[in-house]
């Protein structure tokens, strides 16, 4: 029984691995699933049986790509102990990391368009917002943030700014200073939440 798990997770792990690298590239409407079974030696009936279909695949896929992004966060945020330091912190790490050519297509791009606003949300919502979120309670609780200010209008706010922002850096990859002036640009709204307490 372990040896088949073993198989079935390394089978698994090749499918996403190689429809990964298909979908970043090439994106999800030219993306052949006959190549990666061909590339993976495996079956049409062994994708299938893992994964129901196409959208199924890439639905796995981005939430690989949602959960890698969100720990990546939050593992570099934690790395200071400054509440705004984190925060800040955070926000350079998911645009650098939402532009990277193996999450773009994915993460932005072919998304929304492929699962739907609300899956796109949903997923959005599970991984990076929470822990946005999760920093702005803290925040909030610690008297960080104008007390008046909904943390859940903040959360929203702040990513769907990030999303826009990181599409337009994607767009702009001759402009060696467009990572720099978005954070930049953040980091002065961001000091319009700020409770006057601790300006």
């Amino acid at each position: 029984m372990r040896k088949n798990k073993i198989e079935t997770d390394a089978t698994v792990q090749k499918l996403l691995s190689t429809a990964r690298k298909h979908f970043a590239e090439k994106g999800f409407a030219n993306t052949a699933l006959e190549e990666i079974v061909t590339e993976t030696n495996l079956t049409r009936g062994a994708l299938y049986h893992h994964f129901k279909n196409k959208k199924g695949l890439f639905l796995a896929i981005f939430e690989l790509v949602q959960k890698e992004v969100g720990e990546r966060v939050e593992q570099e945020a934690l790395k200071s102990e400054d509440p705004w330091e984190q925060l800040l912190i955070g926000c350079k790490v998911f645009l650098s990391a939402a532009v990277e050519e193996q999450n773009l297509k994915i993460l932005l791009i072919d998304g929304p368009a492929v699962l739907g606003w609300e899956i796109f949300r949903l997923m959005d919502e599970q991984n990076s917002m929470r822990h946005l979120r999760e920093q702005l309670q803290d925040m909030k609780n610690q008297g960080y943030l104008k007390p008046f200010l909904s943390v859940d209008a903040m959360t929203h706010c702040l990513s769907g700014a990030m999303n826009e922002a990181a599409l337009w850096i994607a767009d702009n990859p001759d402009d060696k200073n467009s990572l720099e002036d978005t954070i930049a640009t953040i980091t002065n709204l961001l000091e319009g939440l700020k409770s006057s307490e601790k300006k």
